[in-house]
């Protein structure tokens, strides 16, 4: 979503870390540029002018200009200033009471509110073991309550029964004493929305909150309906007590600005992003690492923690175990190309690498999207197990018919052959030195430590799961099978 505004940001910064020294009207006019790249991406106005303002405030200061890395410097104020216009810290839901916790959906229709309560739900079940209830009070749009019980079916999530004739208050009353009688942790109460905020929908709504006494209420918007979606907020929060934002469509190619607004403008905090059609696409809304994102700093804790749900612990287990006696074969890297299309593909997750963007736009420019991890795969699904398990019988004959087989060239075949040998090496050098715990320790202070952490937490993460894996792609420049040049260059050392 914020790709045009990281662009445009990326661009101002670039120019100032390139000038070295700094003096105020250098800075000046760097802000003067994240000004307009902030209206461009469709923020508001009186958000902007606070932001910039502030930010220039602290970023002419002696304690920047006169420092050794001025440009530096000026780029960490504007992400302390985005986390803090983005909200400072993660919002998570309010749970703690006597259950069933009650989560009341609110919003217009076609914004996304039932699919997003069906996502929330799963989320609960899955991530925090809690027993959910669903009940739609939706009785105006045709097949809503329906389509709440055929999400509650392929989430495995519980659904009140559907009671013809029952209005929005009486479904509420009867899906709370379902939720205290049954033991349930959390009743999730998906309300009815309307084209436009109009009188009928806000008593309706008002209704609804009076009876149940919700520990939550939470208001989905479309982000792509840009500052509309900021007047939505407004109207609902002057009517009930929104406790947070749920924005949805937070993939599509948007410009940003509702969510940058959103929080500033209403006081809410944005809880969480829907960020795909499938029922697991919902992230918690992080301030920080969203303005890391934005400033090209990557998400590396994000990229992380997706990994570590996608990452299947007994395959990587084995490959860590194989990996020891030196061993990686096409199976091997077979596995990971399928694992970082589960992760979002290369595109999401080159997104999430701190100083990615330039390879990330390079990638898209040379056509390298997610069709290549398609064209790899169907490579290595031409080979023998034997060719699979031992890369080095592939002569130029075999090479023939494994192209011929899937619809590939021999060019191609030898590409995705190198890529291999590129990165059965440089997992070996990674291995000398200490594995990626070793690695990320390499990079000093708090962050490599941290890194270090939860890449030792993830049970011997697979290569094709975090940047070192990536390396083995072409295209993505580098001395040592294309990783990143830091990480290249420190594996050059090693040599």
């Amino acid at each position: 979503m914020f790709d045009k505004l990281s662009d445009r940001l990326g661009g101002v910064f670039d120019r100032l870390r390139g000038r070295g020294a700094l003096n105020e009207a250098d800075v000046r006019e760097a802000m003067r540029e994240v000004r307009v790249a902030l209206l461009e991406a469709d923020v508001a106005l009186p958000v902007v002018r606070e932001f910039v303002d502030k930010a220039t405030e602290k970023a002419v200061g002696q304690s920047v200009l006169k420092s050794v890395t001025p440009g530096q410097q000026v780029v960490k104020i504007v992400n302390d200033a985005l986390v803090e216009m983005l909200g400072a810290e993660q919002s998570d839901l309010n749970l703690a009471v006597a259950p069933p916790a009650i989560i009341m959906m609110v919003g217009l229709q076609g914004s996304g509110k039932t699919t997003t309560t069906a996502k929330i739900a799963k989320m609960l079940k899955a991530k925090q073991g809690k027993k959910v209830l669903m009940a739609s009070l939706d009785v105006n749009r045709p097949a809503a309550q329906e389509q709440l019980a055929t999400l509650g079916t392929q989430t495995e999530v519980a659904t009140l029964p559907i009671v013809q004739g029952q209005q929005p208050v009486d479904i509420a009353k009867r899906a709370m004493q379902a939720a205290k009688l049954q033991g349930f942790d959390v009743l999730l109460l998906d309300t009815a929305g309307r084209l436009h905020v109009d009188q009928q929908l806000m008593d309706e709504m008002q209704a609804v909150a009076k009876v149940s006494a919700p520990q939550e209420i939470l208001l989905v918007v479309d982000s792509l309906t840009g500052q509309d979606a900021v007047n939505v907020a407004k109207n609902f929060g002057e009517r009930v007590d929104l406790t947070g934002i749920v924005l949805t469509r937070m993939d599509g190619d948007a410009r940003g600005g509702a969510a940058l607004s959103m929080r500033a403008i209403t006081g809410k905090p944005i809880k969480f992003a829907g960020v795909g059609e499938k029922l697991d696409a919902l992230e918690a809304f992080n301030p920080e690492r969203v303005a890391g994102r934005i400033l090209g700093m990557g998400d590396v804790v994000g990229l992380v923690e997706r990994a570590a749900e996608i990452v299947d612990k007994d395959e990587a287990d084995k490959l860590a175990a194989k990996m020891a006696k030196g061993q990686f074969d096409m199976d091997d890297l077979r596995t990971q190309f399928r694992q970082m299309t589960k992760m979002g593909g290369l595109g999401a997750l080159a997104g999430m690498m701190p100083g990615m963007k330039k390879a990330k736009a390079a990638m898209d420019a040379s056509g390298m999207n997610d069709k290549l991890l398609i064209h790899m795969d169907a490579i290595i699904g031409s080979m023998t197990p034997k060719e699979r398990a031992k890369p080095e019988l592939l002569n130029a004959k075999r090479k023939i018919r494994i192209a011929k087989g899937s619809g590939m060239t021999v060019q191609d075949v030898n590409k995705l052959i190198k890529m291999h040998q590129e990165m059965a090496t440089a997992m070996k050098r990674i291995r000398k030195m200490g594995g990626l715990k070793g690695l990320a320790a390499m990079f000093g202070g708090k962050g490599g430590a941290d890194l270090g952490g939860a890449m030792e937490g993830m049970h011997g993460l697979p290569p094709g799961a975090m940047p070192p894996g990536m390396g083995g792609l072409p295209g993505l420049g580098g001395g040592a099978g294309g990783l990143p040049p830091d990480l290249a260059r420190l594996l050059n050392k090693k040599k």
